[in-house]
């Protein structure tokens, strides 16, 4: 195993050194100033804390594995991908966001039912002009740091990615043709009359339907669990990330980085690609 440290900063040698010791790293390898490489590590139970302390992520990855051995990314949407939760903007046009966050923060913190969590929210949102879809996509949606980076790397590599979100179709399809998604699946908000009537239509895609997605693309290509990278923020996302070779927690919340193979708290979602296509 290497150890992998990432940061968004230089790394002080110190850091690195202490880590080495820490590890009993064989050797210390400069990938970058933000990234090392520390060969033949080993896990010790400070280093979690002095790299919290610190600020860096890290990962202790196989040597023999690279971001090509995989053939498919699933990933979350909302504060994974993208740096909003979409409904918390929607609302906010309502002047609910208060209110619809809080139910928001909730269900991804696993307190409550997703399907359940998301009915409630999308009910707050009847009589809204569908108009404010569009603006919430061109005015508040980014991108979060690193998005471009990742996905020019799974071009490069020939991964297909899978976009699987609890939020709504109106913002995975459009994020689809913008960035050449493979694949999308979403929830689909129903309107009449140019208003959102407060309802989702069809059944709603919650945890277990996340999983059921990546199995479906996974089986169509052909691939293996362990060929499937999974990323995600919240618990809705822990059912999907299981099913995962290797699974990514996002600066997510504690439940999921518990459960994740490698939690990124501090970079961006290049990180990705620095952890595994060293």
């Amino acid at each position: 195993m290497n150890l992998i440290l990432l940061a968004l900063h230089d790394i002080p040698a110190e850091q690195v050194e202490h880590l080495a010791r820490l590890s009993c790293a064989a050797r210390t390898e400069c990938l970058n100033p933000q990234t090392w490489r520390l060969h033949q590590g080993k896990p010790h139970p400070e280093i979690t804390a002095y790299c919290n302390e610190h600020q860096l992520d890290f990962g202790f990855v196989p040597a023999n594995r690279h971001l090509s051995d995989f053939g498919l990314v699933a990933m979350d949407m909302d504060s994974t991908l993208i740096c909003i939760e979409c409904i918390d903007e929607i609302a906010d046009m309502q002047g609910l966001k208060p209110e619809v966050a809080a139910i928001t923060e909730a269900a991804m913190r696993g307190e409550i039912d997703f399907a359940e969590s998301l009915r409630r929210r999308v009910a707050l949102l009847a009589g809204l002009d569908e108009s404010a879809l569009q603006r919430v996509y061109d005015e508040r949606l980014q991108l979060n740091p690193g998005a471009e980076i990742m996905l020019a790397a799974f071009k490069k590599h020939g991964i297909k990615t899978l976009l699987v979100s609890g939020g709504f179709l109106f913002f995975t399809e459009r994020l689809k043709s913008r960035l050449g998604l493979d694949y999308t699946h979403a929830n689909t908000l129903e309107i009449e009359n140019g208003k959102l009537t407060g309802k989702v239509l069809g059944e709603i895609l919650d945890a277990q339907g996340k999983a059921n997605w990546l199995i479906k693309i996974r089986k169509a290509l052909s691939l293996k669990s362990e060929q499937v990278i999974a990323m995600g923020d919240g618990a809705n996302d822990l059912k999907m990330m299981a099913q995962a070779g290797v699974s990514i927690a996002y600066h997510a919340k504690p439940v999921v980085r518990r459960e994740a193979s490698y939690a990124f708290n501090f970079v961006g979602l290049d990180g990705l690609v620095r952890l595994l296509d060293n």
